[in-house]
């Protein structure tokens, strides 16, 4: 074996450096100088960022209440007038709100994988967004004398991507996700009654 070739600890070690090199976004810059990483090199815009959303569903999942509670079909029934039914619909948004946060985000993503004709539409904004934002990177785009920022890059991804959303039915589905959506967490909001606490707090609240 060849002196210089790394062996036992020392390989182990020299292997975690370079994943740690690969994967590093430490040095990755937005003119694409620093880091020789993948991360660097898909060094994502100011304001999208992985880590960001991680926290998000990580705290709506720590907020979520048990399902087992939120289907529970002895706590359904009829309100008794409009007054019962607002504020059941009112505590209820408030009490379930990351339960129907996944109900909406799972309607999109069923309608998204139901139809082939979207995926391929929003690959195509992916992929236009993509080169836009390298392009970008290397020089700056202007357009009448100004800049394009993210947002600006975003829309000239639409533009371009707007004939395959439009072949996809885009609109159509945009509302039958809407419309679900109001069915699904609007019937629930409605008909599931009031927790213990919630009815307290009414009693409670000055008249």
């Amino acid at each position: 074996m060849p002196s210089g070739a790394p062996s036992g600890e020392n390989c182990l070690v020299d292997m975690d450096s370079k994943a740690g090199d690969l994967f590093s976004a430490e040095d990755a810059h937005p003119t694409g100088t620093g880091g020789a990483g993948i991360m660097a090199r898909l060094w994502l815009p100011k304001g999208l960022s992985a880590s960001m959303a991680k926290e998000w569903v990580n705290k709506r999942r720590l907020s979520i209440r048990p399902w087992a509670t939120f289907v529970d079909q002895r706590k359904f029934s009829k309100p008794r007038n409009f007054g019962e039914l607002c504020q059941r619909v009112v505590k209820n948004v408030d009490t379930f709100n990351s339960n129907y946060t996944f109900i909406f985000l799972g309607l999109i993503l069923y309608c998204i994988v139901s139809s082939p004709m979207l995926l391929i539409a929003l690959a195509v904004f992916a992929g236009a967004f993509y080169i836009i934002h390298l392009k970008s990177l290397e020089s700056k785009l202007v357009v009448m004398g100004k800049e394009l920022n993210v947002p600006h890059q975003m829309g000239l991804a639409g533009a371009v991507s707007l004939p395959v959303f439009w072949l996809a039915g885009a609109g159509a589905a945009v509302f039958w996700v809407l419309g679900a959506t109001l069915f699904v967490i609007g019937s629930h909001a409605a008909f599931r009654e009031l927790e213990a606490s919630d009815l307290d707090e009414l009693l409670m609240e000055p008249v």
